[in-house]
């Protein structure tokens, strides 16, 4: 196949799903290094892919509504592609792409399909069950004749954010950073729960930090871990920012969190993942390279919500009930986190 000169990709959130086009975008570089590549993303996730060597980036901002799909559409005036790589299937995105002219418009297979995909594309990638988000994503390049078979990120981290990264986790204590909120409130352990995990690692003399973004919800959500913790950890909610959270990562032994955009953060970086899996499945949406530290809770879920286990649900579903995570025990979390402790060679 010809290998085309311009390449347009619309993945605008979340930052898990933006982390995981990063090695799409490596493996189209590599292999077409002519070819022009313009990436639409969100506004906060820009911030953490934006300074990606070789891609030009059209912000879109969702909270300003047409007027943010208007200006995108400027932003794209008189630029013809030889490939739109849809990715994203929501309505808002394939209104969006409506305004991008694009030889081939390849867009998801039929049973992933929703929100009138269908319409604005016209080639699909392969259909396919079972598959990791990420290598659903990487999948986007075969209709343009290539395979993903290596998974790069190697996201840019400015000096700046090392430095203060280097400065607020001084020394190589063996640190746990505790991530507590995800987006999606049910996919949330209890902060009891968190504050005794917590607790432990305290008392096994690791360097225990607690980290969210500026929200109310998670600035609640860190106050009760507080309250309940008997050894304060290092409380840095809504004090990072995204190149700030990677650097931190990166010092990091462990990461503590619910799915959720640090745990892929984390994974980028080669961060060791203590992922609580109830209401999702690890296979699908946890930490990509390296699931052996999550506590997996998705097959009892399963049982417990459906009454079949979890090979029988379609792939991708959700099991997000009231409840659901109350599934992952204290001992659980320590069970993992001692496991990892002992691969590492802290224990």
């Amino acid at each position: 196949m010809t290998a085309p000169d311009s390449i347009c990709l619309l993945r605008t959130s979340a930052i898990g799903d933006v982390t995981h086009v990063v090695p799409l975008v490596r493996t189209l570089q590599q292999a077409w290094p002519q070819a022009s590549l313009t990436w639409i993303v969100g506004k906060l996730e820009r911030k953490l892919v934006g300074d990606l060597p070789g891609v030009e980036f059209v912000t879109f901002d969702k909270s300003t509504g047409w007027a943010g799909m208007r200006e995108t559409h400027r932003a794209l005036r008189g630029q013809r592609f030889d490939a739109l790589l849809q990715m994203q299937v929501a309505m808002r995105s394939n209104l969006l792409s409506l305004g991008i002219k694009a030889r081939q418009r390849i867009g998801y297979d039929a049973a992933r399909s929703k929100d009138l995909h269908g319409l604005v594309i016209n080639r699909r990638i392969p259909a396919r069950s079972g598959e990791h988000v990420l290598d659903a994503l990487g999948s986007f390049i075969e209709p343009l004749g290539l395979k993903q078979t290596q998974v790069r990120w190697d996201i840019p981290v400015p000096d700046e954010a090392l430095a203060w990264a280097a400065d607020t986790l001084p020394g190589n204590a063996p640190t746990l950073l505790v991530s507590p909120t995800s987006s999606h409130a049910l996919r949330n352990w209890r902060p009891e729960r968190y504050a005794a995990a917590m607790d432990h690692a305290s008392a096994r003399r690791w360097r225990v930090v607690l980290i969210g973004g500026p929200s109310p919800g998670e600035r609640a959500m860190a106050d009760a871990v507080l309250t309940a913790c008997k050894h304060a950890p290092l409380d840095l909610t809504g004090k990072d920012t995204l190149k700030r959270l990677m650097a931190m990562l990166g010092r990091a032994q462990l990461v503590l969190t619910p799915d959720s955009g640090p745990m892929h953060m984390a994974n980028a970086v080669g961060t060791k993942v203590l992922g609580l899996h109830a209401a999702s499945n690890p296979d699908r949406s946890g930490p990509y390279s390296d699931r052996r530290w999550c506590v997996n809770k998705y097959d009892e879920a399963a049982q417990k919500y459906f009454g079949k286990p979890a090979s029988e649900l379609a792939w991708g579903s959700k099991i997000e009930r009231p409840g659901v995570m109350d599934l992952i025990s204290v001992n659980d979390v320590i069970e993992r986190f001692e496991a990892a402790a002992l691969d590492l060679g802290v224990a």
